[in-house]
Order: structure tokens, then sequence, then C-alpha cells
């Protein structure tokens, strides 16, 4: 049977159900994903050389890595070929590109040192994001501190860093046409019992509010501020803590970011997601698979991911900025970056032929024998011609076919970078 045929049989069986599957075709290929630079050179970046520092770790040694900007864009356009749709591309403040000699430090960093990749994401229709990156710099210790370092040089530097970032994000918002989600997270923290904790957390609340008095447009920048429960090296405690960034968000109208990798094992963050709505308009996420900690897996298919999915449509797929945050060196960095992206469509569309008001009405109605059984039969349905018909209809391989084009694309380019 061919494609199409395989989706009007498809196409039967959930339109019994109440659900128009042309419509969840088209709502999902509508969400933006915000494709994170980092996942194709291992988080190593432009402007520093050396380790990985502030708790960020690559594990792995696949080779083929991107070494500069040129064979990282090539590697970007490999995986967006894969990719259904128009999306973005989130960068953080490392990967500034220099040119003729020239270097800047992050507290100098500006706009111009972005336009290689103004130009790339204006050339293809995309979007970008932007992170300042408060970690892999020699100023930057966890247990001393960026934004909340007691020296105050030091803690002035990544102000100034922060406020350089705003006008890169703005800039960046001016080039693409398109809203930049400008997100703040530090490493900062306590390896084991602290002797305090409020004055770490006060400095960094100044630091932020220096931040965020620099003039920029609200409508072309958004600024968000990412928690962490904690961190390698800051056991004890992470001065960037949910409840600190949640009560700063409220108090400035900023976004909350909620980084699925960033709390305990235990806690189910897709739960968090319609509480955060109801008193903001907007949310930011980052996409990544924790395994025993924020280990930044790359996404699967799994319970975890669709019911964060789920959720996303539920309430609103408007209402987010859903930014990818995984890095694996251990495994072709092509397909890690493909895998993650589009098992994160994969969820989207998953709950866009979801009955969701049908589910709804059950729960309302105390109905939960019913409401049990549709959520299981949904589980069986013929999803996978679905899928595949959104592959086709948006230009890019199947399932059965990107990956060997992906192996080919790492015999006649990858393998060359020696």
């Amino acid at each position: 049977m061919t494609v199409q045929e395989r989706y009007e049989d498809a196409k039967k069986r959930y339109a019994a159900l109440g659900v128009d599957t042309d419509k969840a075709l088209e709502n999902t290929k509508n969400i933006k994903l915000s494709v994170h630079c980092w996942q194709g050179d291992d988080v190593v970046g432009f402007d520093q050389k050396g380790p990985l520092t502030g708790g960020i770790q690559t594990t792995g040694n696949y080779p083929y890595r991107a070494r500069n900007p040129k064979e990282l864009m090539q590697d970007i356009d490999k995986v967006l070929s894969y990719i259904p749709g128009k999306h973005k591309i989130n960068l953080h403040a490392s990967y500034a590109i220099f040119e003729d000699g020239e270097w800047a430090d992050r507290d100098a960093l500006e706009p111009k040192h972005f336009k290689a990749w103004a130009d790339f994401a204006k050339e293809r229709g995309l979007g970008l994001d932007f992170n300042p990156t408060f970690f892999s710099h020699p100023k930057a210790d966890a247990m001393r501190g960026t934004l909340s370092c007691a020296d105050e040089g030091i803690r002035q530097f990544w102000i100034r860093h922060g406020i350089q970032s705003i006008k890169i994000s703005e800039y960046l918002a001016e080039q693409t046409g398109q809203p930049c989600l400008m997100n703040i997270w530090i490493p900062d923290g306590v390896k084991d019992v602290p002797g305090d904790r409020t004055r770490a957390r006060a400095r960094l609340k100044d630091s932020l509010d220096q931040i965020l008095a620099t003039p920029y447009d609200h409508s072309k920048v958004y600024v968000a501020v990412e928690s962490k429960v904690f961190g390698i090296g800051v056991e004890s405690m992470t001065v960037g803590s949910h409840e600190f960034y949640m009560n700063y968000a409220n108090e400035k109208g900023i976004l909350c970011l909620i980084d699925t990798g960033h709390f305990h094992p235990t806690e189910v963050v897709a739960d968090k997601l319609s509480s955060m709505l109801l008193f903001h308009d907007k949310l930011a996420l980052h996409v990544s698979r924790p395994v025993r900690w924020d280990s930044d897996h790359v996404t699967i298919f799994n319970d975890d991911l669709r019911d964060l999915a789920t959720e996303i449509v539920r309430t609103g797929p408007e209402h987010y900025f859903i930014g990818m945050d995984y890095f694996d060196a251990s495994i072709n960095r092509i397909s890690a970056w493909t895998n993650g992206l589009r098992n994160m469509q994969k969820a989207l569309l998953y709950a866009e032929l979801l009955p969701n008001k049908t589910l709804a009405d059950l729960q309302d109605a105390g109905n939960f024998t019913a409401l049990m059984s549709l959520n299981e039969e949904m589980k069986v349905m013929p999803f996978g011609d679905i899928w595949d018909m959104f592959c086709e209809k948006n230009g890019v391989l199947k399932e059965e076919d990107w990956f060997q084009d992906c192996m080919q694309y790492e015999k006649d380019v990858l393998s060359k970078r020696v």
C-alpha cells in the first residue's frame, strides 16, 4: 500500500473517534521547535579553547564533530532537511563568529559577532533564539559563582555579558522578523553544606535587576530564567532554584523556563505546565531526557515526552517557546539531533491525534472507566501511518529512509573531517 492509501485507512479510524487527522497534520506543522546548535560540536563553541566547565559535560568520543562555523552550519542544514516544517536555531553566546583575527570577551560581544548566524537564518526563513553563556570561561567557577559571585569584579563582568546578550537578542529578532527567546541559566551553587543561601540569591536578584534595566523591545525579545535542582560540583545548593526563578519571573513579568532534565527524577514535569500557564501567557521549555540526573540524553518517543507534548497541545502550543536541549557525543551527532527533533514532533502529532475534548469530558463526568479505556485504545491506533503522511506532505524522508541518507552523509562529508 502507498503512504496515501495507508493514511486514508488510518484517517477513517481516527475519524470514528472524532479526530480530524488533516487538522492534526496542519497544527503540528505550525509548531516551531528551536534547534540547539550545541549538539553539533559537543557544546564547545568558538570563543574559548579548553574543557567545558560549570557542570557541563558531554560524554563520548564519536568522530567527525563540527570544528568551525562552516561545518556546524552545514550539519544544521542536513538536520533541517529531515525535519518537517520551519523552525528556529538556538544559539549560545559562545558561538560568536569572529573574522580577521578579531576576538571579544563575553562582556564585549556585539550583534556583529552574530551577523553570520542572522544571515544563515534569514536565507532559510528561520528564527533565532539566544542564550548568554555563563560557563566554560576563566571567570566562570560554579562554586564562586557568576551572577551571584561575591567578587564584585567578576559579578559585574557577567552582568555586562547579560546586558550585551539582550542587545544581541534584539538584533537577531529584528534581522529574522521573529521574536527571540533569551534564556538565562547560570551554574552557580555550593558543593557541600552551605554556610549561607540568602546572600548569593540576593546578589543574583540584584544582577538580574541590573540586566533587565537595559531597555529593549519586549515584543521582540522574551527574557526567560531557567532553574535547576542541582548540578555536578554544586550538589548541595543551586542559587538559581525553581522557587527563586518562578517568583522572580512573576515579579518582573518575564518567562520561566522549564527544563525537563532539571528536576528531581520523581517529579512529573508535564504536570507543571497547566499550573504555570494559569499565571503566565507564555512559557519556555528545554526538552531533554534525564536518565539519572540532567544527563541531556537524546529525547526518545517515550511516555514522558508524549505526556509533555499532550500538555502543550491541550494548553495551546501558541503559549510556548519549545527548545531542544540534549547533546550526545557517543553517537553520530546528525542522527542524535534528528532523532530528538523528530521524536518531539512525533509526540506533538500524537497529542494532536488524541480526542482531547472527549477525554476531558469523560473526566468531568467522573467516567474514569471509559477514560482509561479510551486512553489505552489510542495507544494502538495506526499512528505510524499518519506520521509517514506528515513526512511526505512536508517533503522530508520517511522513518525508514532518513537514517540511510544520514549514514551516507557521514561517509561522504563527515568522514573527511580528519
